[in-house]
């Protein structure tokens, strides 16, 4: 991380030395993605500081501050920006270096009852399916992978990360043991229907790959042929699929295979326990958004008045 310094080696105006932002660095119990996440917070907040004048911040500078980043970014967004803000401070305290100005400030108002990516029809999937050329080992691989993502709701840094010896039973049928969010080892699985574990072996079998650490499904740049795929490339996968079948959309996006996992088991009677496993969701009320979904799409109140009126 690049910040400007004094002489002194402190950050200009703030009387917070780069050594305190580095022993709270390493304090972080974290993986590398939430250091990163964190250090990035900081950073921007340093940066609003410096544009503002703001030699010493207080409680109303981190308020004006959330309230800035809400002119131009999303509240989720927002959110992760103070959680480091917030992070950094609270560990400042606990320090004796500096007041934490951030305690009981309010992050951003973010929606928990609403999807901010849509479904996709089963129609409209299989259509999507359907459109996949399979004669080459790329189609093959998509194929594969988003029949894997849209019957079980993997996320797509499950799909990356799941290697090819990772397949393997469970009861008597087929599955995809992955680690879950918050376990440190693949405890957890997903069965694979008929369809996608025969499509699972069609595309190994056409890549010819024997490592059973290798990944599962693997990369075919040039500068990374066979190796592990990114969370970029997953996306674009997704995102063309989309397009190429006319559902060209910004809240259709890889995201949405796992949305349209959920919703189509508890459309097909799936109950909600049956999907909160499925999604591995540690907190059921994170499923229960799907249902509240569901109910409005089924809610024919604004007809049902019509009727009454037009008839």
């Amino acid at each position: 991380m690049e910040l400007v310094t004094t002489t002194n080696n402190t950050l200009t105006n703030t009387g917070i030395t780069l050594e305190m932002f580095d022993r709270w660095r390493a304090f972080i119990d974290g993986s590398p993605r939430t250091v990163d996440t964190y250090t990035k917070a900081v950073r921007r907040f340093y940066h609003y500081m410096q544009e503002n004048h703001i030699s010493r911040p207080a409680r109303e500078d981190i308020i004006s501050y959330r309230e800035y980043l809400l002119t131009d970014h999303k509240p989720t967004t927002v959110q992760l920006y103070l959680v480091g803000v917030k992070q950094f401070f609270k560990w400042l305290a606990s320090m004796g270096e500096y007041p934490n100005i951030a305690d009981k400030v309010k992050g951003a108002k973010l929606d928990r009852k609403h999807f901010k990516k849509d479904y996709i029809p089963s129609k409209q999937v299989a259509r999507l399916l359907e459109s996949i050329d399979r004669d080459n080992l790329k189609g093959l691989r998509d194929y594969a992978i988003l029949s894997l993502m849209v019957t079980t709701g993997l996320r797509t840094i499950s799909v990356i990360n799941a290697n090819i010896e990772d397949i393997r039973p469970a009861g008597e049928q087929m599955a995809l043991y992955y680690q879950g969010k918050g376990y440190n080892d693949k405890a957890v699985y997903v069965k694979l229907a008929d369809p996608v574990y025969k499509a699972i072996v069609e595309y190994l079998k056409d890549r010819g790959e024997k490592n059973p650490q290798a990944p599962l499904f693997g990369s075919i740049s040039n500068r990374n042929e066979g190796g592990r795929m990114t969370t970029r490339s997953i996306s674009r996968l997704c995102k063309e699929a989309l397009v190429n079948v006319g559902l060209n959309s910004d809240r259709l996006t890889a995201h949405s295979f796992r949305h349209t996992a959920g919703t189509l088991n508890l459309l097909l009677g799936g109950s909600l326990l049956e999907t909160q496993q499925m999604l591995n969701h540690s907190d059921v009320n994170t499923t229960m958004i799907y249902v509240h979904a569901i109910e409005r799409a089924k809610n024919n109140s604004e007809n049902r008045i019509a009727g009454a009126i037009f008839n």
